[in-house]
């Protein structure tokens, strides 16, 4: 895949059922191995229906992109800005069909050119083997380690993680 071909598109309201969609087919390739079949049903079905995603654009201020190659959805990012220029990526999701080729870093490229952050926060689950060295190879550090409860008895086991412009 020509990794110069990727583009990031601002998303809305318009663009909602399309994003519950992709984390649909997303995290149903990646998560298995990560949490159980029972955890991945209640996360999407808490933060992806419609509602929940409107209200993280409209009231949360989260940012969506859609990440494009040429026209062809290959996934979505979320971001939010704490404090000026200190922002934090809520959604990074690539379909696995196109992860692991170059895709990821250059969303991030572009996403820090779009955003020229001093700083960055993310949390990933600690079992994410694949995303976690993601982040390491894209200048991200540990900051911490740290447990969300997110109700219904499941709780996310997550490193929260720092990037800081040199």
């Amino acid at each position: 895949m020509d990794v110069s071909t990727i583009k990031l598109l601002d998303a809305g309201p318009d663009h909602i059922a399309h994003i519950g969609e992709l984390a649909k087919r997303i995290w149903w390739q990646h998560y298995p191995s990560v949490i159980s079949t029972e955890q991945i049903t209640y996360m999407l079905d808490k933060m992806y229906n419609p509602d929940s995603l409107l209200q993280q654009m409209r009231e949360s201020g989260h940012r969506f992109s859609l990440i494009l190659n040429t026209t062809h959805p290959l996934g979505f990012i979320s971001v939010s800005e704490s404090s000026p220029h200190q922002w934090f990526i809520h959604k990074f999701y690539i379909d696995q069909e196109y992860a692991a080729k170059g895709t990821g870093s250059k969303v991030f490229q572009l996403l820090l050119e779009q955003l020229q952050p001093e700083t960055i926060r993310l949390t990933v689950n600690r079992q994410n083997y694949k995303s976690v060295n993601f982040y390491f190879k894209n200048g991200f550090k540990i900051e911490k380690v740290a447990d969300f409860d997110i109700g219904n008895g499941y709780v996310m086991n997550d490193f929260v993680m720092f990037w800081k412009a040199s």
